[in-house]
């Protein structure tokens, strides 16, 4: 009976222990930007990657000044589910966001494939991937193969669409109908 139990013991350490799962933002969603829903504290949340190089997200600062970006996680030190505040911003500021490839020396940002060295998408960014909640996962390789699987995080209070962008649902029928009283108007003269 002991022999059985040992092997049977064996047997389950002997079984490959299955991948933590993370989320990894929408297909589609390759170029978005990051914008700040309105002036309520961001909150970044570290989600999880399957990355074997180390790779630093920062917030980019703009400010004309070397290395004073904000350092918000490192995919092999920050423990899944760790949280970082980033502050408030002004309604539908830009949050530009740089991952540093620690292995090769490259960075890579979220929005417009021309902020990155090979010209491709680096992330993904999906809104509502939760209520009120934006996803976003980075490609650390120059190149590809863009499976956005090397550092997620996601935020709270942020959009994808800058709130002034957004139509009032009633816009197009005013439009319209002040359109159709303008035709009438000249109809009659």
């Amino acid at each position: 009976m002991k022999l059985l139990q040992k092997l049977l013991a064996a047997a389950v350490l002997a079984m490959p222990v299955a991948a933590f799962a993370f989320p990894i933002a929408a297909s589609g969603t390759e170029g978005l930007v990051v914008l700040a829903g309105n002036t309520g504290d961001i909150v970044a949340t570290y989600q999880g990657n399957t990355a074997s190089f180390s790779n630093d997200l920062y917030l980019y600062t703009d400010d004309g000044i070397a290395g004073n970006d904000v350092l918000i996680f490192n995919n092999h030190a920050s423990p899944i589910g760790s949280t970082f505040n980033l502050g408030s911003f002004a309604t539908g500021s830009e949050l530009l966001f740089r991952l540093h490839v620690n292995n090769t020396g490259n960075d890579y940002f979220t929005g417009a494939a021309t902020r990155n060295l090979d010209n491709n998408f680096h992330a993904r960014v999906q809104e509502n991937w939760m209520p009120g909640t934006t996803l976003v996962s980075f490609e650390d390789l120059l190149g590809g193969p863009f499976d956005y699987n090397d550092l997620s995080f996601s935020f709270t209070n942020t959009v994808t669409t800058a709130p002034a962008d957004v139509p009032e649902p009633a816009m197009p029928l005013l439009f319209g109908l002040a359109l159709a009283g303008l035709i009438g108007s000249r109809r009659r003269a």
